[in-house]
């Protein structure tokens, strides 16, 4: 299980890789270009380790579009990876 200190860590670097996107958002094909990656971008904290790719394959049903702000798509993303086991 995830630290605090993890989940805090991750979800300021989903914030961050996210908060270019253009707003609203309608898909999850509207976040890759905000990624400086595109889908190879990596999120890592503690033990925690995923690119956006597979992101976008385990949390496909668990978020709900459109978003309107990357805080609300921030807490879907935490709340979906903790109930896939990600974290």
């Amino acid at each position: 299980m995830a630290t605090d200190e993890t989940k805090r860590e991750l979800r300021a670097q989903l914030t961050e890789a996210f908060d270019g996107a253009d707003f609203p958002v309608d898909s999850q094909m509207d976040l890759v270009p905000a990624l400086p990656e595109g889908p190879s971008t990596r999120f890592e904290a503690g033990d925690v380790s995923f690119t956006a790719m597979e992101l976008a394959a385990k949390l496909g049903g668990q978020q709900e579009f459109p978003y309107s702000d990357v805080e609300s798509l921030a807490d879907d993303v935490m709340a979906g990876l903790e109930a896939e086991g990600m974290l």
